[in-house]
């Protein structure tokens, strides 16, 4: 067990003592402790703040962080081109420098910069606090050689958020290249084309449409030569080591995307207009002399003053300038107060062109001019929502030319819906809104810019005015503009403002045809009024109908025609009986019928039929009226659907039959507009000019002697020195001859067309000379399209196009672009949206296994495109396959 311990009593009382001192000491503690704690009570200590988190490193996108949003540019660009050849010439130079300063608002503090910069060398960077003039260290800036094109700017010291104003002060230098985007040299010219990322190529810049900037723009150029830009300039001599230079300052522009910036150096000449707006005609001095620019004076003022009406809003500039380049490679560029053009579409030279090309310019205009709205006031807040850009030009022209008298609302059909349809009915096809994410890299953009774009877009526009009204769908626009004037939309802000006047379901009928890829094809069955719609699944679809409000037909005499005047964005298909009435009534009597449904009966039938859903022989037989009308529209529908089976057939001998036919079928509208022919002269009825061109087309290039002897007797006296033939048939006249004449007529007209001045008639022989059937002219000519003293860079792609049309010249072209597809893309793809349409024409041919194959092998080549033209190429295959023997069985049957 354990020894046990004591204690004396003393200690035991002192012990005791203490103790009950201790507790009474440690109660009266927590007494006090609890009158403290209720008079002040405790405040918890305060939580450590973390430092903010930095971002550093590259954004996780291609697009620009949100940081940094600018507000302002000063761009200084100095080009040392010699626009005119001046004494003591030496050396011409194809540089440029510049400066910037872009003044912006920092959001989140951060160390690092981002913008965009491509093809520049960019020699000094400062970054200033704006309202210090505070200089912030610069560690190190770079340029990231990929699909970015990031300027990276990493700073020492964070700039701080809280909306924090900065300028970005910029050095930079750049070659002007003759490769027809950013800054491009061509001849004794410098010009801008910067839609859509090419502002990058010129000076630093946040080169996305959303980061809209005010610009004041200073070029300092070379003595005799004039700078344009999007504002008012005012210019003055200044010297510069030495050398005397002008330095035009421009007016600050409106709040604006970075792609509708221009400016231009040259020694043009202009013509002005004061009409509220000054509106300006910029041109070589020989075109503005001989009144070359009258007519695109005359009907801008006419159009802009139409469209400041119907859009309730007044045109924002003081002026406004248009200019025709010689070298552009788009039709047009509507940069905002400052329009670039390519000579044809601005030029009109009422001795030598034709009403299509006055048409031409007008429209042209019109659809620039409606950008000023469309894409420049209001503008998308990215590129997968072109449309709203493109889509809404392309339909406002057809409105704006009625102010010139135009009237072509009719013709939206053949040139916007039946164009959308084809590149619709691929699975490679597109929806008309993309989701942002899936558009990102400079390629993806540009193969935007393409027939849904444009056409469906303006196709679908026209269907939902007709859905909603046209006065109900021009008060939305009204809205629409009002409301996002100078900021950036998405697809579905516009439909918000187009329901405010309608009653009808806008979003719910719109979005499926704005987000799929895609069209239905509606099947109506007459026997039973079943109604039922393939292919594409959309939910709510425009059906108008004539005749009949029910489908089931009671008597054997009636018919049912669906989707009048073509409203409706989508193909209608019937029985086979109800196609039998339709060709009855046509043949009996079409004036019954309305024009754009003849039109649309036959475009609607060919391709229904080259989808498998229907008997191609119907199609065939819906043409036979064709002999008792005269109508352009029918005409033209038919002749683009029968030239498909041109394309399939022409080297096999279903042709023959073909030929015949159509030369028999031809022969009553030739003779029609042969008075006029024969006597120089042409109907008054603008499609009438139309179709006797058609007429004289399809009949000389089918066989029909008459048509032939005249063109050739018209061309001979051409070469004997008088030009008699009418501007509008020149074209179809000069091909005629060349086809059927030998190498001295081709020598003829090349050097006609090396002569000619007025480019619309350029144009009209350089297609011309693409009509040979001589193999070793037509390669010779392919080689002329590399050498720019021959074919202007911008004519390349057109004229190998013409080349490919021709059935002598199409595997010439198909070889010449895959042996020269790295030179293309090198000089032409940055700034040329058009390589698809480059495949698309030396591909249109293609039926056969060896000719995928061949596709299949050349990967290299535009994607988008490729993968289109690969599929169609398979859908010809198979077509081919099913009804070569159908087809040749039936024109046969009709000889």
């Amino acid at each position: 067990m354990a020894k046990g311990t004591g204690m004396s009593k003393a200690l035991a009382v002192g012990v005791g003592v203490l103790t009950v001192s201790s507790v009474c000491g440690l109660v009266m503690m927590a007494v006090m402790y609890k009158i403290q704690i209720d008079k002040f009570p405790p405040v918890s200590p305060p939580t450590p703040t973390k430092p903010p988190v930095i971002p550093t490193g590259l954004p996780p996108t291609l697009r620009l962080p949100d940081n940094l949003i600018p507000e302002s540019y000063k761009v200084l660009i100095q080009p040392y081109l010699y626009a005119v050849i001046p004494n003591n010439y030496t050396n011409q130079s194809f540089a440029f420098t510049g400066e910037s300063t872009v003044r912006v608002k920092c959001m989140i503090v951060s160390k690092s910069i981002f913008l965009h910069a491509q093809d520049l060398n960019v020699t000094t960077v400062e970054v200033r606090k704006s309202d210090s003039d505070e200089k912030l260290p610069v560690s190190g800036y770079k340029i990231h050689h990929n699909e970015t094109n990031f300027l990276e700017i990493q700073l020492k010291d964070a700039m701080s958020g809280n909306e924090t104003y900065y300028d970005i002060i910029t050095k930079f230098e750049g070659e002007l290249f003759d490769c027809l985007d950013g800054f491009y040299v061509s001849g004794l010219f410098a010009t801008s084309l910067l839609q859509p990322t090419n502002a990058r190529k010129v000076f630093p810049c946040f080169d996305e449409p959303a980061l809209k900037a005010v610009f004041q723009i200073t070029i300092i150029h070379r003595p005799h030569t004039v700078a344009l830009s999007n504002g008012i300039g005012e210019a003055h001599q200044t010297e510069i080591d030495g050398e005397e230079w002008i330095m035009t300052t421009f007016k600050e522009t409106p709040i604006m995307s970075t792609y509708s910036l221009a400016f231009t150096v040259s020694d043009f000449k202009s013509k002005t207009r004061h009409s509220g707006t000054k509106i300006n005609i910029h041109a070589r001095g020989d075109a503005i002399y001989a009144g070359h620019a009258d007519y695109a004076l005359e009907v801008t003022e006419k159009i802009l003053i139409r469209y400041q009406d119907i859009f309730g809003l007044k045109y924002p500039l003081t002026k406004i300038d248009q200019i025709a380049l010689p070298d552009i490679s788009v039709g047009a560029m509507e940069n905002w107060g400052f329009i670039s053009y390519q000579e044809s579409g601005l030029l009109y030279d009422k001795y030598t062109a034709s009403t299509f090309d006055q048409e031409r310019v007008a429209t042209l205009i019109a659809r620039e001019l409606a950008h000023q709205w469309f894409g420049n006031l209001v503008t998308m807040h990215w590129w997968n929502d072109l449309w709203l850009n493109e889509g809404f030009a392309t339909y406002m022209s057809y409105i704006g030319v009625q102010a010139d008298g135009w009237d072509l609302r009719d013709l939206i059909v053949l040139r916007e819906t039946q164009t959308a349809f084809q590149v619709d009915s691929l699975n490679s096809s597109h929806p008309l809104s993309l989701q942002e994410n899936d558009i990102q890299t400079f390629s993806e953009i540009t193969e935007l810019f393409d027939d849904i774009t444009y056409s469906k877009g303006a196709a679908v526009l026209r269907m939902l005015a007709t859905f909603m009204t046209e006065d109900a769908f021009m008060k939305g626009i009204k809205m629409y503009l009002a409301k996002f004037e100078y900021t950036n939309t998405v697809y579905k802000d516009l439909l918000k403002c187009l329901q405010e006047e309608t009653k009808e379901d806008v979003e719910g009928f719109m979005s499926t045809w704005i987000e799929q890829v895609g069209y239905p094809v509606i099947t109506i069955i007459t026997q039973t009024g079943e109604t039922s719609q393939e292919h594409f699944l959309l939910n709510i679809i425009l059906l108008n109908y004539l005749t009949w409000p029910h489908f089931q037909l009671q008597d054997k005499d009636e018919w049912v025609l669906a989707n009048v005047n073509c409203a409706g964005f989508f193909r209608v298909n019937y029985d086979e009986e109800n196609w039998n009435k339709l060709r009855m009534q046509l043949e009996r009597n079409h004036h019954v019928i309305p024009i754009i449904n003849r039109g649309q009966l036959i475009d609607d039938a060919f391709n229904i039929a080259r989808a498998h859903r229907l008997n191609v022989t119907i199609a065939l037989s819906l043409t036979k009226y064709l002999v008792n009308d005269t109508e352009y529209i029918p005409w033209e529908s038919a002749l683009k659907n029968l030239d498909h089976l041109i394309l399939m057939f022409d080297r096999s001998e279903v042709y023959g039959p073909i030929t015949k036919y159509l030369r028999n079928l031809i022969t009553g509208l030739y003779d029609h507009f042969e008075e006029y022919t024969i006597n120089g002269t042409v109907p008054e009825k603008h499609t009438d000019q139309y179709n006797q061109v058609n007429a004289i087309s399809v009949a000389c290039s089918n066989g029909l002697t008459k048509c032939i002897t005249m063109a050739r007797s018209l061309f001979k006296d051409y070469k004997n020195g008088t030009n008699d033939i009418h501007p509008n048939l020149r074209k179809a006249i000069y091909c005629s001859a060349i086809a059927s004449g030998d190498e001295y007529d081709w020598e003829f007209a090349w050097i006609e067309y090396q002569r000619a001045t007025v480019a619309a008639e350029k144009d009209k022989l350089r297609y011309a000379l693409s009509c040979t059937k001589e193999i070793w002219l037509l390669n010779r000519y392919l080689q002329y399209t590399l050498d720019p003293s021959k074919i202007r860079k911008m004519d390349m792609f057109s004229t190998i196009n013409y080349i490919a049309k021709n059935v002598a010249g199409q595997p010439l072209a198909w070889d010449f672009v895959r042996e020269h597809w790295s030179y293309i893309t090198q000089e032409y793809g940055a700034g040329v949206v058009s390589l698809g349409s480059l495949l698309d024409a030396v591909t249109k041919r293609f039926s056969t296994d060896l000719q995928r194959e061949q596709e299949e092998k050349n990967q290299g080549l535009a994607a988008r495109a490729l993968e289109q033209v690969i599929e169609r190429t398979e859908a010809n295959i198979k077509w081919v396959k099913e009804n070569k023997q159908i087809v040749k069985d039936w024109f046969i049957g009709e000889l």
